[in-house]
């Protein structure tokens, strides 16, 4: 069965939702006390569908106006009727049994068949990749579902790759097969840039994970262990499973890990040990921080050493919330070449720029070329790259910049006598929250937003003073202005006019040799 958080989940994206409640066959079980907890915590529209000649026909009734209408006209209901109510979300068929002695598995399956609507799809071919793996041999395998047409074998998938091989799998075996029609599930071999989430062909909507990670850690490495030789088998980990960022920090010579907390610490190291052979350690986790800023700017970048020449102008200016970073070119040609605009927007691509205040991610700015400078003779391709990375830089170095931080929405239930104490608690964490107007059979809820260094451990917290009757249940809400940026950037020490990887200086031709400008005299030698 799924739990709170997962089944919440899957109405929030709008899937269907059929329950299986598996061990009921051990002693002690009662199922309609089951239900019943399924009713007050999920929703009231989970029905018993075990036994289909048992159905309580006037308690599904009960759950959409056309169900009740017409089961009081025609003292039944209608399979076709009951199949949209299920697909729109109205109901929820609950199936009770013991999948290791396959009790119960026959009926659910035929619940399936039964009630659930068979999609239509398109003629043209459309799929989504929905996992990346690799088999025993290291074959990268990208997981499909055929969502329009028919895939072949040696299909072009995209410009410059093919499907090589089609596997269908059944647990660790496979057969090969030489074509998939739309609804069909695959594995296939070839694709080598596919990720978890592409959409392709006919299927155009790409999606990335809900889940972001909030927590970074260091990944400790056994004694002489050369980090870089790691680093590509982490990489291909972090292919595997998209809420895993592998980050490289150049200037320690460190790997750091981003996922979402302690648990998944344990997964990764098992992992690990298991595919490669290493037994590897995590300091303690710290928050994944991110900066954006507040007012539009404009950054130069200018390089300049002798024989060299390139300089680069950009529209830096704050996005949407949880837009990331978009990238626009508003250049004329009569300024500068379209082949060096090219070259300039490839060069922003490439490297994901930080801010300067503890030299955190960037996010939720608009970054857009509007001029710049070649020379015929002079200018090289890395010329533009140097004057580019300077110009974001030197961008940011003049714009007001706000630290973020992640915030959690979270539903907090206690018992009423502990209501008191958990509001002080949410408080104190600096939470927004207001006590609803739902209630969990003897629970009282309380819902809000909260940030994510604050949560914490405090699950533990609420198992201990509720005497195990709590339940606190959350999910990434964004990144919001941290609640104690001075205290956070003091922390950091980060001083971002001595990060050598991230120089907002520029380099102008002076008496013959290349000089650096700093930031904020370059306007005047431009």
């Amino acid at each position: 069965m799924c739990n709170v958080n997962e089944f919440s989940t899957k109405i929030t994206n709008k899937i269907p939702v059929f329950i299986f409640v598996n061990k009921t066959d051990q002693s002690g079980v009662n199922k309609q006390r089951i239900l019943e907890q399924l009713k007050n915590q999920l929703s009231d529209a989970i029905i018993d569908f075990s036994i289909q000649d048992a159905i309580d026909m006037e308690e599904l009734s009960l759950c959409n106006e056309e169900l009740l209408n017409h089961f009081l006209e025609n003292n039944t209901l209608d399979t076709a009727l009951l199949k949209i109510c299920i697909e729109k979300r109205q109901v929820f068929p609950c199936f009770f049994g013991s999948a290791l002695k396959l009790t119960g598995i026959d009926e659910f399956i035929d619940g399936l068949n039964t009630y659930m609507n068979c999609p239509s799809y398109p003629d043209k071919f459309g799929a989504k990749v929905y996992k990346i793996a690799r088999d025993p041999q290291g074959t990268r395998l990208a997981y499909m579902k055929i969502t329009g047409g028919t895939l072949t074998s040696r299909m072009q998938i995209t410009p410059d790759e093919k499907i090589n091989q089609i596997r269908i799998y059944s647990g660790e075996k496979y057969t090969t097969v030489n074509e998939v029609p739309a609804g069909g599930i695959c594995a296939v071999t070839g694709f080598d840039s596919a990720y978890a989430g592409q959409s392709v062909g006919s299927d155009t909507e790409s999606e990335i994970p809900m889940l972001e990670p909030v927590m970074t850690y260091q990944l400790v490495l056994p004694e002489g262990t050369d980090a870089l030789l790691i680093l590509p088998k982490l990489k291909m980990l972090e292919e595997e499973e998209p809420q895993l960022h592998i980050v490289w920090n150049e200037l320690l010579k460190q790997i750091h890990v981003q996922i979402m907390g302690a648990v998944q610490i344990e997964i990764l190291q098992n992992l690990i040990k298991d595919r490669f052979g290493i037994e590897v350690g995590f300091t303690s986790g710290s928050i994944v921080y991110k900066e954006t800023i507040k007012n539009t700017v404009e950054g130069v970048g200018h390089f300049e050493p002798l024989r060299h020449y390139a300089e680069v102008h950009l529209i830096i200016e704050p996005g949407e919330k949880g837009s990331g970073i978009l990238y626009k070119a508003d250049c004329s040609e009569d300024v500068l070449d379209k082949n060096w605009q090219r070259l300039i927007m490839t060069h922003l691509y490439e490297k994901a720029p930080v801010g300067v205040l503890t030299g955190s991610p960037l996010t939720d700015v608009t970054i857009t070329l509007v001029s710049g400078r070649a020379h015929p003779k002079h200018t090289e391709g890395g010329d533009f790259r140097q004057a580019t990375y300077r110009a974001v830089r030197q961008g940011l170095m003049q714009a007001e910049s706000v630290l973020l931080e992640p915030y959690f929405n979270f539903t907090l239930k206690v018992p009423a006598e502990n209501i008191g104490r958990a509001m002080t608690d949410l408080d104190r964490m600096n939470a927004k929250f207001a006590l609803s107007d739902e209630t969990d059979v003897s629970l009282s809820v309380i819902t809000g937003t909260i940030p994510a260094v604050c949560l914490s451990d405090y699950q533990t917290e609420v198992a201990s003073y509720t005497k195990g009757l709590g339940r606190l249940s959350y999910r990434m809400d964004g990144y919001y202005p941290c609640h104690n940026a001075e205290e956070v950037i003091e922390n950091f020490g980060y001083d971002a006019e001595r990060d050598t990887l991230n120089p907002s200086s520029s380099v102008f031709c002076s008496h013959g040799s290349g000089t650096v400008i700093e930031w904020n005299e370059e306007f005047s030698h431009m």
